[in-house]
């Protein structure tokens, strides 16, 4: 028999790379987002517009006991959304409310396996103030502290997820992602990453002109490509393990560096101009100890591969828009 997957946030840009994963892999798919996938037509073989705010939404699009569940959907976006402040009412009521309602109607339909994605946001500030040196162990989340509303959403959607593990014998599992970046992703318009955006400048400029930076580009980030993160994803919803784990890359580098990588790439020499801008933490890494000792796997693609396939679809992208 066919087996049967549920993706929400299907829509945004890991949940339609999941669905194409799924997809590959013979499963039936159903998609549900606010919105279609923005730069590919969705690979689902159902794909349900609605609201998993709304619990009569919920009720339809969860109907009957999917084999898989993966839970992606959430108000978020990139550093300029994000730590402004100006959207946290809403980035914690929309997101806690979603998760409420998801993993209460599983559990209803008796669902087992239910993927939920974290972030490292969550992690606390105080252990990323060293640009050279943050900690982001995952037993080295509490005391808590997250550096966001988005991040204490998290948090608390993390204790909830396993709760009901332990309450109601659910199989959840519960990774923190760490930068994940590729085609087909956001990369315009505030809510894009600093890899997407960093292309997108790159792109823009005029040979031998300049491009913007927040910050003064010493703050330090790992970027996980997409197909790493999709193939993180099912290892660990298959697994024995119900985490909290990283999915990211430990390969850390500073925002000054991955400039010069992108502008490389392109063959495209840039001046750094850098001004104030939302930041988030000096530093942040993913620590793979955990995914390794549990799932026998690490993320292990160089970024500057990734990042050549990116450059290249976003490049696209803004010629398009010319």
């Amino acid at each position: 028999m066919q087996k049967q997957a549920l993706v929400l946030g299907a829509g945004g840009f890991i949940g339609s790379h999941l669905v194409k994963r799924l997809k590959a892999e013979g499963f039936w798919v159903r998609g549900v987002d606010l919105k279609f996938p923005e730069f590919a037509e969705t690979e689902a073989d159902d794909f349900v517009i609605g609201d998993l705010r709304e619990q009569s939404i919920c009720r339809e699009v969860i109907d009957r006991r999917f084999d898989e569940v993966y839970q992606l959907a959430a108000d978020m976006g990139g550093a300029g959304y994000i730590f402004t402040g100006q959207h946290d009412a809403d980035i914690m009521h929309n997101s806690a409310t979603i998760n409420l309602n998801v993993v209460d109607l599983c559990h209803k339909r008796n669902i087992k396996r239910v993927f939920y994605s974290s972030s490292a946001c969550m992690y606390p500030a105080y252990n990323q103030e060293d640009p050279d040196n943050p900690n982001c162990a995952e037993d080295s989340a509490y005391p808590a502290a997250p550096d966001s509303e988005y991040g204490w959403e998290k948090l608390f959607s993390e204790r909830l997820y396993l709760a009901y593990n332990r309450n109601f014998g659910m199989q959840c599992r519960v990774a923190r992602f760490h930068n994940i970046f590729g085609p087909e992703g956001t990369w315009t318009g505030g809510k894009e990453k600093a890899p997407a955006a960093i292309c997108r400048k790159v792109a823009s400029a005029v040979q031998g002109g300049e491009i913007e930076i927040w910050g003064d580009g010493t703050q330090t980030r790992s970027f996980l490509f997409i197909d790493e993160c999709v193939e993180g994803i099912l290892r660990l919803t298959r697994s024995d393990f119900e985490g909290p784990v990283n999915i990211g890359s430990d390969e850390m580098v500073s925002i000054n560096q991955l400039v010069d990588m992108v502008t490389e790439i392109a063959g495209k020499p840039l001046k750094k101009h850098h001004i104030d801008g939302p930041l988030g933490v000096r530093g942040r890494n993913s620590d793979n100890r955990l995914i390794e000792e549990k799932l026998g796997w690490r993320p292990n693609q160089p970024l500057a591969e990734g990042l050549k396939q990116t450059y290249a679809w976003v490049e696209r992208q803004v010629r398009g828009n010319k």
